[in-house]
Order: C-alpha cells, then sequence, then structure tokens
C-alpha cells in the first residue's frame, strides 16, 4: 500500500508551523494567523497573515512575516514564495520590506532603531525562563528539594515535550542543551543557579510564564473577535467549517 505524499499546500503549513510568534512563543499555525496558504500546479506558493489587532506592534509582524518568507521559501521545488500581512497599518511597509530582503532597520528607516536580533533573543530569554518553569513544577510537586534541581542535569530529568521545548530554545539561544547541561541557567549569562538562588529564579520564571499565557489567551480571544473563520491548518479547522 503507497503512502500518500503531502500536497504543497500541506508542506507549506508544517513550514509555517515553525514559525512562532515571537512574543507569545507559540506557533502562528494553532494561533490562527495563517489567513489563507496556496500553491499553485506550476509552485507558486501565496501566504496570508493575519494578526489580532491592527496595531500589533510592527516589529513583533515584521519578524512572523520575515521567518514565514524563510521557513517556506526553504522549500524545495517551489518556483515563487510570496507572503503577506493583510489588516494592519504598516502591513505595505512590512510586505515591501519582507519582499525585498531589506531587513527590518532598511524597511522602516529611521523609525527603526536597528535590527530585532537582540528583541528576538530577549523573548527566547523568556521563553526558557517559562520554560523552566514549566518543567520544575511537577519535580517540585512530587517533593524535589530547591538542592536536588540545582544539581539536577537535563539527563535527569524524565522525557517530555515540555523539556524537548525547553532544551530547543536553549540551542536557540546558545545555551548549554546537551546531557550533561544544568537543568536550572540564567537564560542571560548562561551560568548555573545556585541553590540559594532558586527561589527567586523560580518565581520570575512563574512569572514569566503566566504573563506569556496571559497574552496568549487575550491574543487568542481577540482574533476570534476580529476574523469569524478559522486560520489556516488551526486546530479543528474542518469541522468548524463544515458547521457553517
Amino acid at each position: 500500500m503507497s503512502v500518500p505524499t503531502m500536497t504543497g499546500r500541506s508542506r507549506v503549513l508544517v513550514a509555517l508551523a515553525t514559525v512562532r510568534d515571537p512574543e507569545l512563543d507559540e506557533s502562528i499555525v494553532p494561533l490562527g494567523f495563517v489567513a489563507s496558504c496556496e500553491v499553485s500546479d506550476d509552485g507558486d506558493a501565496t501566504v496570508t497573515l493575519r494578526l489580532p489587532t491592527y496595531f500589533c506592534a510592527p516589529n513583533f509582524a515584521f519578524l512572523m512575516v520575515a521567518d514565514a518568507y524563510d521557513a517556506v521559501s526553504a522549500l524545495e521545488g517551489l518556483r515563487c514564495v510570496r507572503v503577506e500581512l493583510e489588516d494592519h497599518f504598516a502591513a505595505a511597509i512590512i510586505n515591501e520590506g519582507v519582499a525585498a530582503r531589506a531587513g527590518f532597520a532598511g524597511s522602516f528607516g529611521e523609525e527603526a532603531a536597528g535590527e530585532l536580533d537582540e528583541l528576538r533573543a530577549g523573548f527566547l530569554r523568556k521563553a526558557v525562563l517559562a520554560g523552566t518553569e514549566q518543567v520544575c513544577r511537577p519535580l517540585l510537586a512530587e517533593g524535589r528539594t530547591p538542592g536536588e534541581l540545582a544539581d539536577m542535569t537535563l539527563a535527569e530529568i524524565p522525557p517530555s515535550a515540555r523539556l524537548d521545548r525547553l532544551r530547543g530554545r536553549r540551542a536557540e539561544l546558545g545555551l548549554p542543551a546537551g546531557p550533561s547541561a544544568p537543568l536550572l541557567l540564567d537564560p542571560a549569562t548562561g551560568t548555573a543557579v545556585a541553590a540559594e538562588g532558586l527561589p527567586l529564579h523560580l518565581r520570575k520564571a512563574r512569572t514569566v510564564r503566566v504573563g506569556i499565557e496571559a497574552n496568549t489567551g487575550i491574543c487568542r480571544g481577540m482574533l476570534r473577535h476580529r476574523y469569524s473563520t478559522p486560520g489556516q491548518g488551526e486546530a479543528g479547522e474542518a469541522e468548524r467549517r463544515d458547521r457553517q
């Protein structure tokens, strides 16, 4: 029995699923940010993105559009890639800049303080903190002490999707993510967190995690209020459309 191959549209959606909202640390596909995704028979891919509000920060928006363009452009077999943002006050500037590969500063000129590498790194550091709290919470619930956590390496943590996510975010920042790496480290410096500093570190991590989850809930609600249709590839898309 032959295994069906993925369609061009499916391949593009898989590529788009690797693109994250930098602030929410979630994929733009399940968030519902992909308004449309089409691939012609000739291999021309056209993707339209949408955001929860007309005034979403242009630097965040630029990162997502540029990352989406890069992710789709990396696919083999496509003749042309077009990724654009709709219903946003800076859409024209962002779309033109991404298409020209001009970068954020080149697109926004004097309005931009520079490129967005440090902004991206800052959000990744927050993602590492939030991910650390998610991994540590069940360990503390089962009775692990702060001293034990401070001595643990990643190899000693039970396998889970949360651990994989944390290791991935640490690797993106260039932080230790191998089996011998400490569970607890400062995402700004890469140094291990000592037992005496663990309570403060975990309180900060919890605050960051709660903030990210709250913002995610707000953005999901605003997007649903703004658009009546689910995003392309969003969970439950087909079922909801069948009911319409």
